[in-house]
């Protein structure tokens, strides 16, 4: 029975040891390239994620990366407009370092640009353009979009875009930073202000307002 108990708690021992050597880590290294007409092109800033957990680094401006895994992880290797890699860890690998150096192939090709004309060149645009006949509903449709009116329409219903977002979100920094530390002038007390307020008043562009 002593016998049998040794046995059991040597078990449990050199279980615990297996389970302890399969959860230490393995530094894993390396940088990450394709070959561009059989030369080694250097791809920075490569995704490099555990599979299945949330741990994601990213390789640096010379494209070397250094990631630490357990024994048995899939490690996934990412880079824009090429196909995906894996490598998993051996269970039984006994260095506590790999060094993996990793290829990635394209999947995407891109073409050259293209512009499309409607006239074959720019000798054929003079006659043809002189020869289109323009129908007066056209021209009416034209005259219509092209209206002031509808201009000033058309201003106030289309959104900003992100550089028009962008420029007056740094305005309203930049003027915020400006009074730091300091009361900010109103316009109450301003006679600049008063006096554009005047001209204003006597140009009728209040009543302007008020007519549209």
């Amino acid at each position: 029975m002593v016998r049998s108990a040794l046995i059991y708690f040597s078990l449990i021992i050199l279980s615990n040891q297996c389970i302890a050597q399969d959860n230490r880590l393995v530094q894993v290294s390396g940088i990450i390239y394709t070959l561009d007409n059989n030369k080694i092109k250097l791809l920075p800033y490569a995704e490099i994620a555990i599979h299945n957990t949330f741990r994601v680094i990213y390789g640096n401006e010379n494209a070397f990366y250094s990631i630490a895994a357990q024994r048995g992880d899939t490690i996934l290797f990412n880079y824009l407009s090429y196909d995906e890699e894996t490598f998993i860890v051996p269970n039984n690998y006994s260095e506590e370092s790999i060094t993996l150096n990793v290829q990635l192939t394209q999947d995407t090709v891109y073409l050259p640009k293209v512009t499309i004309h409607p006239w074959p060149s720019r000798e054929h645009f003079r006659p043809e353009f002189l020869a289109m006949d323009i129908e007066q509903t056209m021209y009416n449709i034209a005259m219509t979009n092209l209206a002031k009116d509808r201009l000033d329409e058309l201003m106030l219903l289309t959104p900003r875009d992100g550089a028009e977002h962008a420029s007056l979100y740094l305005g309203q920094e930049a003027r915020k930073y400006y009074y730091s530390g300091q009361f900010k002038p109103y316009n109450i007390t301003n006679p600049l202000a008063w006096l554009e307020f005047f001209k204003a008043w006597k140009r009728g562009d209040f009543k302007n307002k008020k007519k549209k």
